[in-house]
């Protein structure tokens, strides 16, 4: 119940409350311009036994106040602390899709351009995210034959006595050899930016007048470079989709509203051209929409993610001046939110809500897919529960070392890669995967029975061996009727796969372009694949450990520092003492020891 105890003492000031349940865990974050007044509110709130903040309210059992001077302090430790602890009945912005970007190492000496999927705070600049892939690889293919900068991994560039074959074909400036002028390698990764960011048109105007001045000076190879480039950038005007006559940056956002859950829409507008898209999706929010785009404003924008001069909305929000105030700070300039009522302006507009929309759109047409697919895995499998929450195990290991469980989870036909689990064994010693996959078993099913999440059906990798010892602890904990099970393997007389049921003699055996043969056996290749990336992680340690711990008066400190600045053992290997001694912390005597114990 939602205590009021504590509201004789709060004051009438900007601030945020917490509220927490009886484990002390953060149920919900919430500003306020008068916190006594936003707090008495819930007091007197009214909803039905579904509502979503009814049932928040219920599970209530301390709320904690935190006072600011303004309301723009309060709106931006609200946003911090959302952040932080991820709140049950906040609005989070997470991508509808783990969308591709486009990576500029600008912290590097020598910078790079390369694909990633994860943003980091790391000094580099991140483009993106790019809704189609095969736009994202064509944008980095033009950027490569148009730039010429380096395509080797690492921070560092490690001088070469013989450069590679990008070199030689001009894909490359040279830095590993000591040719590429750091000038003029810097004004290419300058053009990559302008690139990216959508200014095509003036770094086309400034193409062209570097062309000019290179041919008045009789520097015709230069020119000619420019030309090409000039030539490619125009090809890639051609192309893009127009958004409007002027040449302005905007954010466009679209809201809908399906049920009680929202997906919001963002189109980028570069230079008056579109240049990408993002969708997020909220299910079930409480707060109002008013509130709810605010919220997400309010979460999107920030360090990684600049804001622009124009920002278009649906509709006003709450905090309006607040948020142009704060958005202004991070730009340098000035921010406005606009509701546009006619002309270009509302057509893009149109354009993003229809694509918030196409969000609900392809929910529905995955969940009927889902549906379709599940009913046939009932059918084909004879199963007793429906599948909705699937699991997978595979055990690696290299004849008993460095042996690791890996878990994956399945809802609804996608990957629930939160529930993704690694178990190191501990203990079984020795190559026995039965054993191993016991102790596996054992440890997630009684969590499971504790915690009440028990998948409706079990993927054993394996056939009938495997499949008995995951009956066996099933058995032993009193849940084998409680889930499916069912064991797949590879049919060594074809290249087709078996499944296996308990109390079947036979296995099952289903066409190979079956949709539910295809989907066991891409979760069992994923439990696979999550299972070998991590083993090989593991050996790769043991591996370093070998090396790098044997030399005298290398710590763990030492060894991060020098794995962190050169990259592998072998690069540590193969380093000058200058290279050695260039790493932060090692002193000349250490770079001698190091580079002896390798010369030996």
């Amino acid at each position: 119940m939602f205590p009021t105890d504590f509201l004789k003492t709060v004051p009438k000031t900007p601030g945020v409350y917490m509220m927490l349940d009886k484990q002390s865990r953060v149920l919900y974050v919430g500003k306020a311009k008068n916190l006594k007044n936003r707090l008495t509110s819930y007091t007197r709130f009214s909803g039905t036994d579904h509502n979503k903040t009814t049932v928040m309210l219920t599970h209530v059992r301390k709320v904690d106040t935190l006072l600011t001077n303004t309301e723009k302090e309060a709106l931006l430790l609200e946003a911090s602390l959302i952040k932080k602890h991820k709140p049950k009945y906040n609005i989070l912005l997470r991508d509808d899709k783990n969308y591709p970007l486009i990576k500029v190492t600008i912290q590097d000496e020598w910078p790079r351009v390369h694909m990633t999927r994860r943003r980091k705070e790391d000094g580099a600049k991140y483009f993106g995210p790019y809704s189609s892939s095969s736009s994202m690889w064509a944008t980095l293919r033009l950027l490569a034959n148009m730039f010429p900068l380096r395509k080797c991994k690492g921070s560092r560039v490690h001088p070469r006595n013989r450069p590679c074959l990008n070199l030689q074909m001009g894909k490359c400036l040279g830095p590993c050899v000591g040719i590429a002028e750091p000038s003029h390698y810097m004004d290419q990764v300058n053009k990559v930016i302008m690139v990216l960011e959508g200014k095509n048109r003036s770094l086309v105007r400034e193409l062209k007048e570097e062309m000019k001045k290179a041919a008045e000076k009789l520097l015709f190879e230069r020119a000619a470079e420019l030309r090409d480039q000039i030539s490619a950038l125009s090809r890639t005007l051609e192309k893009q989709i127009i958004a409007s006559s002027h040449f302005r940056n905007q954010d466009v956002f679209g809201y809908k509203k399906q049920g009680t859950s929202v997906a919001i829409a963002l189109i980028f507008v570069r230079e008056g051209v579109i240049t990408g898209s993002r969708t997020f999706f909220i299910n079930d929010p409480v707060e109002a929409d008013t509130t709810i785009l605010s919220q997400a404003l309010g979460q999107y924008y920030g360090i990684k993610n600049t804001p622009v001069k124009e920002i278009l909305l649906p509709f006003h929000i709450d905090d309006e001046t607040i948020l142009m105030e704060h958005f202004s700070e991070l730009l340098g300039a000035a921010v406005s939110l606009n509701v546009p009522q006619r002309g270009d302006k509302v057509q893009l507009l149109q354009m993003a809500n229809s694509n918030a929309a196409h969000v609900f759109d392809e929910k529905e047409k995955k969940e009927r897919s889902w549906q379709g697919l599940s009913a046939s895995m009932e059918n084909l499998l004879h199963l007793n529960h429906i599948p909705n929450h699937i699991e997978c195990l595979d055990i690696s290991n290299t004849s008993g070392k460095q042996a690791v469980g890996s878990l994956v989870c399945f809802k609804r036909g996608e990957a629930a890669k939160a529930m993704f689990r690694h178990y190191r064994i501990k203990t079984v010693s020795g190559p026995d995967d039965y054993a191993m996959m016991k102790e596996v078993l054992e440890r997630r099913l009684r969590r499971g029975i504790e915690e009440n999440n028990l998948p409706d059906l079990f993927v054993v990798d394996g056939g009938r061996g495997q499949l008995g010892i995951a009956l066996h602890v099933a058995d032993m904990l009193g849940i084998r009727e409680d889930l499916d099970w069912i064991g797949i393997a590879k049919d060594k007389n074809t290249i087709g796969e078996k499944l296996y049921k308990p109390g079947r003699k036979n296995p099952i055996l289903l066409k190979g372009h079956n949709p539910v043969l295809l989907y066991l056996m891409h979760i069992r290749d994923e439990s696979h694949r999550f299972g070998v990336t991590f083993h090989r992680r593991l050996r790769a340690k043991a591996s370093i450990a070998s090396d790098l711990d044997k030399i005298p008066g290398i710590g763990k400190d030492r060894k991060e520092k020098l794995l962190k600045h050169l990259g592998s053992v072998k690069r540590i290997r193969n380093a000058s003492i200058n290279d050695l001694k260039a790493v932060p912390g090692i002193g000349s005597n250490t770079a001698s020891t190091i580079h002896n114990y390798f010369r030996k």
